[in-house]
């Protein structure tokens, strides 16, 4: 079990220990130096994330570390013709994480990219059963239903849920920016398949929201409702 509170505390009482700023809503505008890093300017970024004039700051430093996101290994997936979802850029796949070629099944970070492993356990898991299952009835995949994100959710996965799915669905999804006291959404027509409420939800954390397969009568939308932080 994870105890964000706790690790918020922690990482609070470290910043004043040491004296380290911190500030958010920020971006690096310029990086001096030559030979080696003297230091960075940064400064405020509006709700589009763009630099606002007049908020720059220099502050010397000799180390720059950048986080600038992690992509799937998808060449494998494009060398074989998979489709690619332009948002995860991994494989689209259905519940079975089957992909877009009937026998071929994608899962981990191949697929999307993930931050717990108990996350690409359970995944390989799922494409390890419907491999097997596959490969013993060779079935084509039946017509499915098409799951899209909106309003707040950056990417779901499974993008393509089958006719014939059945028992509980786990979707696996990103939202696009920090929210608070926000409730995810996952519906079909004007039902309800499912809803979460919490008191934040932020883009480095992927969330799972159960979907019952015996619910499922047409196209899932996913969404947030709520203000931004």
């Amino acid at each position: 079990m994870r105890d964000h509170g706790g690790l918020t505390r922690n990482i609070s009482q470290c910043l004043r220990d040491f004296n380290i700023p911190l500030k958010l809503s920020h971006t690096v505008t310029q990086i001096h130096g030559k030979e080696r890093l003297k230091g960075v300017t940064v400064a405020k970024v509006d709700l589009d994330k763009k630099p606002i004039n007049g908020t720059e700051e220099y502050i010397p430093c000799d180390t720059l570390m950048l986080s600038v996101g992690l992509i799937p290994e998808n060449e494998l997936s494009k060398m074989a013709g998979i489709k690619i979802d332009t948002r995860t850029k991994g494989p689209v796949v259905d519940e079975n994480r089957q992909t877009s070629v009937p026998g071929i099944f994608a899962c981990g970070n191949v697929l999307h990219v993930h931050d717990l492993v108990d996350n690409v356990s359970m995944e390989a898991a799922i494409a390890g059963r419907s491999a097997a299952a596959y490969a013993a009835r060779g079935e084509a995949c039946p017509v499915a239903r098409r799951v899209e994100a909106r309003g707040g959710v950056r990417y779901v996965v499974p993008q393509r849920i089958r006719a014939d799915a059945q028992g509980e669905i786990p979707l696996m999804l990103r939202v696009g920016d920090v929210y608070k006291d926000a409730t995810l959404v996952a519906r079909c027509g004007e039902t309800i398949l499912a809803k979460r409420k919490k008191r934040i939800f932020t883009p480095g954390e992927m969330e799972t929201l159960p979907l019952d397969a015996q619910r499922i009568t047409g196209d899932i939308i996913v969404e947030m409702e709520a203000q931004k932080a």
